[in-house]
C-alpha cells in the first residue's frame, strides 16, 4: 500500500533532502512558492519551499523501508506522533500537486484580502515599518500605495503589498 510521510529536514536543506531521497528511489514531493523578496531595496522572486523544513515522501509498505531515511543527508527525522509516524492523506498531496502551475510545479500566495481605498493600514515590514496610514489604490500585482503623514501632509508611498496590515478598529 502506497503511503506519503511528512519528513523533517535540516535548516533549508529541502532541496538536498529531495534530491538524496531520489536517489534512494523514494518518491518525494517538495511543494515550493515563489516569494517576492526585498534586497538592497528591490524585489526579486525566489523559489522556496512552501512548509520550510518539510518534504513529503511516499513509499509502498512492505516493499520500501523507512528506516533509511532518517540517515539521509539533509534529513533531520521523520515526524511522527509518539511511537507513529505521521502519515498524510493522498487527498492533501493531491490538492497540493492541483494548486500548482501546471508548467512550472511553483505556488504563487496571493493577498487574502482586496483592500478598499480609505482603509486603515499599518505597515509591518521596511523602513515605514509600524507606521500607519490609508490604502489609496494598488500598484501592480505586489505593490500597493498607502498614504502616510509626515510633516502634517499626506504623502503617498509605494510599498510591497505584503508589507502591510489591515488595522483592526479598537
Amino acid at each position: 500500500m502506497l503511503r506519503w510521510y511528512l519528513i523533517y529536514t535540516k535548516p533549508a536543506s529541502e532541496a538536498l533532502a529531495l534530491k538524496h531521497l531520489a536517489r534512494q528511489h523514494y518518491d518525494v514531493y517538495l511543494p515550493r512558492v515563489v516569494q517576492t523578496v526585498r534586497r538592497a531595496g528591490r524585489c526579486h522572486e525566489q523559489v522556496v519551499a512552501l512548509f520550510p523544513r518539510y518534504v513529503f515522501l511516499r513509499l509502498s509498505e512492505g516493499e520500501q523501508s523507512l528506516a533509511p531515511v532518517a540517515s539521509t543527508v539533509g534529513v533531520a527525522a521523520i515526524v511522527r506522533f509518539g511511537s507513529c509516524y505521521t502519515v498524510v492523506p493522498d487527498q492533501v498531496i493531491q490538492d497540493l500537486q492541483a494548486r500548482a502551475d501546471p508548467v512550472t510545479g511553483l505556488h504563487r500566495l496571493h493577498r487574502a484580502a482586496k483592500l478598499t481605498p480609505g482603509a486603515a493600514v499599518r505597515i509591518r515590514l521596511g523602513p515605514f515599518s509600524g507606521l500607519e496610514g490609508v490604502f489609496e489604490r494598488d500598484a501592480g500585482a505586489e505593490r500597493v500605495v498607502v498614504l502616510l503623514r509626515v510633516l502634517g501632509q499626506s504623502a503617498p508611498v509605494c510599498i510591497a503589498a505584503d508589507s502591510i496590515l489591515l488595522r483592526r478598529a479598537v
